[in-house]
C-alpha cells in the first residue's frame, strides 16, 4: 500500500441556490468554499504522514504544528483508540493486569473505525503563519469523469522517511486523535481509514466544521471546544449566540477556580469564592475576578475602534493566529504574572511600600508570612479596581508583545491525570522560558513603583486620599488603568516605558 502514489475518490457535491447569497470574506479567513469535497480511503499511516501529526516536543515552532487549526492532542484518548483498532472492544476497555493476562482473550474483537476523517487539502499558495506550502509538497487532486477524481501523492513523497519542506500538505479538521492511535510499527499494517477531503478550505470554514461535527449534535461544553480548537474563539457567529458568552464566562470561572486551589498561586485561598461581605479579610470575590478577566484577558475585542484585544481570546500578532493555550497554560500565565509582581513589590522600599508594612495585620487573614504591601487589605491589588486594573495592564502588554516574545512557541506539552499536575508543569516551562519570563519581571518591577495604597489607609494625607477615593465606582477603572500607564510610560526600562506610550495612544488616553 506504501508504494501506491495514487487513489481514486467520489466527487461529492453539496451546494444550494441559498448559499449563492451568503458573505464571504478572505479577510477573516472565510472565503467562498469550494461546491463539493472527495471521499476516497488512504492507509491510516500514510494519512498521519501527510498530516503534520507528529510525536509532540518541546519545539513548538514546528511548521506542521499550528494548533490553531487542530485539536489539542490527549494522548490517553489515542491510546486508548490503538488499543482499540488491535484487538476491539471491551478488551482494549480491560486493565493492563488483564490485558496481559491470557484469561480474556475470548474478548478480542475487529477494531473497526468506519467513520472519516475530516481534512482539508492545502493548494499551491496557501499559508499558515507566514509560511507557504512547497510547490513539490501538495498532492494533486484531478477531476476526471463521472464525478471520478484522483488523489496523487506529492511530487517530493519519497516514502516513510518524508517530511515536509516548510508545512504539511492535510491540515486535520475532525480525525486527528484516530491518526494519532497509528503511532508505531505494530499497526501499519493494511489498514485504511475512510476520508472526506475538502481541498483549500480557508480556517474558518474548518473551525465551523470542527463546532458543527463535535460540540453542536453533542452539547459539548463549549469550554472545551475552545481548548481543542483554538479558532473558535474568534469566531463572529459564536461571537452573536449565548453560547459563545457563556464560554467565555465558563472559562474566566475555571481559570479562578485555579488561581484560588493551587498552592503556587499568589491567590490561593486568597479570592472570595463565596461572594460573602468581607470574608475573613477577602475583599475581592470570585464574581469581580471573573468580571475582570472577561473584561481584559478573555476579551474579544474592547470596543469598536480599539485594537488591544484579549491574549486568550483573540488573534494576536502579525499573523493574526489564536494562541494555543489550553486552561492549564492560561492559569500558569496568570500565576506568573502575579508571582512576579509579589516578588517584585516585596524587593521594593518604596515609601508606599513601607507604609503598608508598618500596619498592624491583626484582623486581616493569616498575612505573617506574607509582605503587607501585597497582601494588606488597604493595598488597590487586593481591591476590584486594583485586579481588573493590572489584569488590563498585563494583557495589554503582552497582546502587543506577542511577537517579539514569541508567546506561541511556548504551551504545554505533557497532558497529565488532573488540572493541578498539568498547571504545575505549565507554570514550571513558562518558567524556563527566558525571553518571556525576563520582561514579566521587567513590567513588574515597573509595577512595583507604583502606589497602590487604597484613599482607606490609616494616616494618608487628605489630598492623597481625595486623588485615590476617585478609583472607587465605575469610573475608576478607566482612571487607574490610566493613572499606571502613565506611570508605567517613564519607566527607566526602555520596552516598558515604550509599550505603555503605545498602549496610551491606542486607548486615546
Amino acid at each position: 500500500m506504501e508504494s501506491e502514489k495514487k487513489f481514486s475518490a467520489l466527487q461529492v457535491k453539496q451546494w444550494l441556490p441559498e448559499w449563492d447569497d451568503l458573505k464571504w470574506n478572505p479577510a477573516e479567513h472565510r472565503a467562498t468554499p469550494p461546491s463539493h469535497f472527495y471521499q476516497f480511503s488512504m492507509p491510516a499511516s500514510l494519512l498521519k504522514r501527510l498530516s503534520g501529526i507528529y510525536p509532540r516536543t518541546t519545539d513548538r515552532k514546528r511548521s506542521a504544528e499550528d494548533l490553531g487549526i487542530q485539536r489539542r492532542h490527549d494522548p490517553r484518548r489515542s491510546e486508548e483508540i490503538s488499543r482499540f483498532v488491535k484487538y476491539g472492544y471491551p478488551w482494549s476497555d480491560l486493565s493492563d493486569a488483564k490485558r496481559n493476562s491470557k484469561d480474556f482473550l475470548d474478548l478480542r474483537q475487529p477494531g473497526w473505525l468506519p467513520t472519516a476523517i475530516v481534512i482539508n487539502i492545502l493548494t499551491s499558495g496557501d499559508k499558515r503563519k507566514g509560511k507557504s506550502i512547497d510547490p513539490s509538497d501538495t498532492l494533486s487532486v484531478v477531476d476526471e469523469n463521472n464525478r471520478i477524481a484522483s488523489v496523487s501523492l506529492p511530487e517530493s513523497y519519497k516514502g516513510l522517511e518524508w517530511v515536509p519542506k516548510e508545512i504539511a500538505p492535510i491540515e486535520v479538521i475532525d480525525g486527528q486523535h484516530r491518526l494519532w492511535a497509528f503511532n508505531g510499527d505494530e499497526l501499519e499494517g493494511e489498514y485504511e481509514l475512510p476520508v472526506i477531503a475538502f481541498v483549500g478550505l480557508d480556517l474558518s470554514w474548518q473551525a465551523y466544521l470542527f463546532y458543527t461535527i463535535n460540540i453542536k449534535p453533542k452539547k459539548i461544553n463549549a469550554s472545551l471546544a475552545f481548548d481543542l480548537y483554538p479558532l473558535l474563539r474568534t469566531e463572529d457567529w459564536l461571537n452573536k449566540t449565548e453560547g459563545h458568552v457563556i464560554y467565555r464566562e465558563t472559562r474566566a470561572q475555571e481559570l479562578v477556580d485555579l488561581l484560588w486551589s493551587h498552592e503556587n498561586s499568589p491567590w490561593y485561598h486568597r479570592i472570595n469564592m463565596l461572594g460573602e461581605p468581607g470574608y475573613k479579610g477577602l475583599h475581592v470575590s470570585q464574581s469581580a475576578w471573573v468580571r475582570s478577566l472577561v473584561a481584559s484577558f478573555i476579551k474579544s475585542w474592547e470596543g469598536r475602534g480599539v485594537q488591544i484585544g484579549g491574549l486568550f481570546g483573540s488573534k494576536v500578532g502579525e499573523h493574526h493566529a489564536v494562541l494555543p493555550w489550553a486552561r492549564a497554560d492560561q492559569a500558569a500565565f496568570l500565576i506568573v504574572l502575579g508571582q512576579q509582581l509579589e516578588n517584585a513589590i516585596s524587593s521594593s522600599s518604596g515609601s508606599w511600600a513601607d507604609d503598608l508594612r508598618s500596619i498592624d495585620a491583626d484582623g486581616q487573614l493569616d498575612l505573617q508570612e506574607r509582605d503587607l504591601a501585597f497582601v494588606s487589605q488597604y493595598c488597590l491589588l487586593n481591591q476590584d479596581q486594583g485586579i481588573r486594573s493590572i489584569l488590563h495592564i498585563y494583557n495589554d502588554y503582552f497582546y502587543l508583545m506577542a511577537d517579539n516574545l514569541h508567546l506561541d512557541g511556548w504551551g504545554s506539552e505533557n497532558p497529565t491525570v488532573n488540572d493541578i499536575e498539568q498547571l504545575s508543569y505549565s507554570i514550571e516551562t513558562l518558567k524556563n522560558d527566558k525571553r518571556i519570563l525576563n520582561f514579566i519581571c521587567e513590567l513588574s518591577e515597573s509595577l512595583a513603583t507604583f502606589d497602590w495604597r487604597s484613599a482607606s489607609v490609616p494616616g494618608l494625607a487628605q489630598d492623597e486620599r481625595t486623588y485615590k477615593s476617585a478609583y472607587r465606582g465605575s469610573g475608576g477603572y478607566r482612571m487607574l488603568r490610566e493613572h499606571v500607564l502613565s506611570h508605567l510610560s517613564r519607566s527607566s526600562k526602555g520596552k516598558v516605558s515604550d509599550t505603555a506610550k503605545q498602549i496610551i495612544e491606542i486607548l486615546g488616553y
